[in-house]
């Protein structure tokens, strides 16, 4: 048995791994955004303008376009068909914020056309939420107990597998948010040139904090299997 359950050279083999990808992406995604912040596009167009030009194009009439104060916390919210953007997004003109802000736009335009990876993670969203509360403590009540009780550890792995699933479902999303994005900034002449390129390399720093965060949801769950087995093991 390992003992306690957060120090076993598991950890080492796969959380360092992840840990040094998250810190890099999260590194990626604020020093891009912060260089095109900087940069403003010709057409003067805020974020605000940008979100609403995406919707317009698409058709979608429904769909406000609202500031909330933070930074980087912008979201599209299907429950109320309102795009939230951060003060650095919502009334700034720079490449960056028009990026973002037709990215949660990109968000909405699913919702209205019933994007099947959408529908799919909305309807994770319980499970998820219920499998990562409850899936640690019942691999750390397993891990205590004797060997023969490896059901409960099973059971947690079970659930951490939903939290999982939920990270795999939300690349499609995120990945096909950023593309209609684009596509529309493009139709639209929104952006072009050096200033569309600015604004997918914006997106795409941000889809790197997707990708880190799915790599160590599945890298957790190979340890929690690795762990799993060699206690089984060594039993």
């Amino acid at each position: 048995m390992y003992g306690f359950y957060y120090f076993d050279y598991t950890y080492f083999l796969f959380m360092i791994p992840a840990l040094i990808v998250s810190l890099y992406a999260q590194f990626k995604v604020h020093s891009t955004f912060s260089k095109y912040s900087k940069v403003r596009n010709t057409k003067g167009l805020t974020g605000a303008d940008a979100a609403t030009k995406v919707l317009m194009q698409h058709g979608i009439t429904n769909v406000t376009v609202e500031h909330i104060r933070g930074e980087l916390n912008d979201h599209f919210d299907p429950r109320t068909d309102v795009i939230r953007l951060s003060d650095s997004v919502y009334s700034s003109e720079s490449v960056a914020a028009v990026g973002v802000a037709a990215h949660e736009a990109g968000h909405a335009v699913q919702h209205a056309n019933g994007y099947s990876p959408m529908k799919i993670r909305k309807a994770l969203v319980p499970v998820t939420n219920i499998g990562s509360t409850l899936s640690m403590p019942f691999i750390f009540i397993g891990l205590m107990l004797p060997v023969q009780y490896d059901f409960i550890v099973n059971i947690g792995i079970a659930l951490f597998s939903l939290a999982v699933l939920f990270q795999l479902i939300t690349l499609p999303v995120e990945f096909d948010a950023s593309r209609r994005a684009i596509e529309t900034l493009e139709q639209t002449d929104a952006l072009y040139g050096e200033e569309l390129e600015g604004a997918k390399k914006v997106l795409s720093a941000a889809a790197m904090t997707y990708l880190a965060a799915t790599f160590t949801a599945i890298l957790s769950l190979l340890r929690l299997i690795l762990i799993a087995g060699n206690r089984r093991g060594n039993d």
